[in-house]
């Protein structure tokens, strides 16, 4: 039985640059969760990600990323990225 895990990783952004690095994000795949946090840590937007949501399902999140780009200057973008199981011996 497999089980896979999860790990996080964080990105610093400036407000110009939020959107365009989620969407990079976002197309490296495995993305279990993305927590968009400002300056002083406090979480604004804390987006479910499943796997196959692609398109036009993220419109409205890419579009509240989109608002709050515009008034957060500094933040961080937190990933919890799916990381495949253990090695597992080949029969």
């Amino acid at each position: 039985m497999s089980e896979s895990t999860s790990r996080s990783e964080e990105f610093q952004f400036s407000g110009d640059t939020l959107l365009a690095k989620i969407k990079e994000i976002i197309r490296e795949g495995n993305i279990r969760r993305v927590v968009i946090k400002n300056d002083d840590g406090r979480v604004l937007i804390d987006i479910p990600l499943t796997i196959g949501v692609v398109g036009t399902l993220l419109a409205p999140q890419l579009a509240a990323i989109g608002a709050i780009a515009a008034l957060v200057l500094k933040g961080s973008i937190v990933i919890e990225k799916e990381t495949p199981p253990a090695s597992q011996a080949s029969a």
